[in-house]
């Protein structure tokens, strides 16, 4: 069962407000339960309320209990008309990127509310962000930005084209946290193959750093859609919470 938690204020009387979706999977551990984070959370579980079908994240971490402990899946809901601003730290266009405060109110007020309130981990290593498209593309800028907080990233099919590759330029730059892990893939079909091309670029560029583990899976037949990434998430997530990533 799916519960859904708020509406929250992430800025004080600006709009809009958002659902925050919990999913406990029944053979959670007691305590120190590792988090995964996700994006669009009107698409992460089921089909509805999402406008093209869901992740169906809480069938996947329950196959993923049979062989490793699971994690909490959050969901945070979208802002409808404000998602694209909201999940791009980079100005482009007529987008004014307002990313970087939307991170500070995961780090600094949900995810201690909810590490208070579901016995949540604090450990880095084993609390992950992730996201498609402009969530993934946030994911990974957060990750990057926030190792302290994120010790890794699902960053499916990210929007890398936004400002130009802004994201691209960040990463070289800004090298991975050493001992974090960072899942990226992309389609053969999304963008007539740029965002593939791109997302190889990224892949490039976090590995040249050789502090993270990186695994990039390219996807020919892929297309940007819910359903695509819901078949690629088990292996995601295998690579995120396999067994070197239970508490010592």
């Amino acid at each position: 069962m799916v519960d859904i938690t708020g509406p929250f204020e992430i800025v004080p009387g600006v709009p809009p407000k958002r659902h925050v979706r919990i999913y406990r999977p029944r053979r959670v551990p007691s305590h120190d339960r590792p988090v995964l984070l996700l994006f669009d959370g009107q698409n992460v579980f089921d089909d509805e309320p999402s406008f093209a079908g869901g992740w169906h994240a809480h069938r996947a971490v329950e196959r993923l209990a049979k062989t490793v402990p699971p994690p909490i899946v959050i969901g945070i809901d979208h802002g409808n008309e404000h998602r694209i601003s909201e999940l791009s730290p980079f100005d482009f266009g007529r987008v004014h990127g307002s990313f970087d405060g939307f991170l500070d109110w995961i780090a600094g007020w949900l995810l201690p509310k909810l590490r208070r309130e579901h016995r949540l981990t604090s450990d880095p290593r084993r609390t992950i962000i992730g996201g498609s498209s402009m969530g993934g593309l946030a994911s990974l800028y957060a990750a990057l930005k926030r190792p302290d907080v994120f010790g890794g990233t699902i960053s499916m099919s990210p929007s890398l084209w936004v400002a130009r590759g802004a994201l691209l330029r960040f990463a070289a730059k800004r090298a991975p946290a050493p001992g974090s892990r960072i899942y990226l893939d992309a389609g053969g079909r999304e963008g007539e193959g740029r965002m593939l091309a791109a997302a190889e670029k990224m892949a490039l560029t976090l590995r040249a750093s050789g502090r993270a583990e990186i695994m990039f899976r390219a996807d020919p037949r892929g297309q940007h859609r819910e359903i695509d990434w819901r078949r690629r998430l088990l292996p995601a997530l295998r690579f995120q919470f396999g067994d070197s990533r239970r508490p010592r």
